[in-house]
Order: structure tokens, then sequence, then C-alpha cells
């Protein structure tokens, strides 16, 4: 279960170093091996390679009026691969997608993670916030 806020950096070449306290998880659950993919939020999704399995086969079971979802899901997922330095390297095209230039904040979602350009997170995070909440949350007891 994949859960907190990190602020990262990109380096110049688009890798980004998975905070340590994901890594071990990552390497067991996964040997590293990490599938990122675009959110229709404007972010990144990144997943274990297990989860991405389960969450790609059921992408792929919509229906045909989805079509498009599938292919912003799966079309534009890429797999790779923690280097020995517990880093990812971020593809050009989804850093662009991402809006992706240097500073960055990986979220864990529970099976997921999502990876945001900071500056866009922050402004979204705070229209949120004062923004009503959703009607989904009326019973719910915090």
């Amino acid at each position: 279960m994949f859960q907190g806020a990190s602020s990262l950096s990109l380096d110049a070449k688009g890798r980004l170093a998975v905070p340590t306290r994901h890594r071990e998880p990552l390497l067991a659950e996964a040997a590293g091996q990490l599938t990122i993919t675009k959110h229709p939020d404007g972010c990144l999704m990144v997943f274990p390679r297990p989860a991405w399995e389960a969450f790609s086969a059921r992408i792929a079971q919509l229906p045909m009026q989805a079509q498009w979802w599938k292919r912003i899901f799966l079309g534009n997922a890429m797999d790779v691969e923690m280097d020995g330095t517990g880093r990812v390297l971020i593809s050009p095209e989804l850093r662009a997608a991402a809006g992706l230039v240097k500073e960055a904040v990986l979220l864990g979602m529970g099976t997921h993670f999502e990876l945001w350009d900071k500056a866009t997170y922050e402004a979204k995070e705070a229209a949120a916030m004062q923004a009503q909440m959703p009607d989904v949350f009326k019973d719910f007891s915090f």
C-alpha cells in the first residue's frame, strides 16, 4: 500500500529518484519493474508491474465506447525499471504530457502512484480545498 507525498526533482535526463521508503516494496513486489502512463487529470500514473497488469486487463475489457480511454491509458504506457540507485527514466513524451520539467510531487495512491508537476499539483489541490466537498462525502465520517 503506497501512501504519502514526496517532493522530487527530475534530473537533466528526465530521471526521477524513487523515494527510499518505496524502493524496498517496489523491489519486493515488482523487482523494480514499473509501468508509467497518462492520467486524464494531467498527471502520470506509476504502477508496479503486477498492479499495472491488473489495471490494464480491466481497461482492455472496456467496451468500444471507451476506445479513446483505452488509447490514452494503454497506448501511452511505458515500461521502465529502477536502476541500481533507485531512479527511473520518464520518457520525454510522458514528461511533456504531464508538464514535468524539474520539480515534481509523487503521491502514493494505494496500489500505484500519481506523478505531478509540482506547481500544477499545488494549484489543483488549492482549488479542491476551496471547492465544496463532493456529495459522496455527505455521509462520510472523518
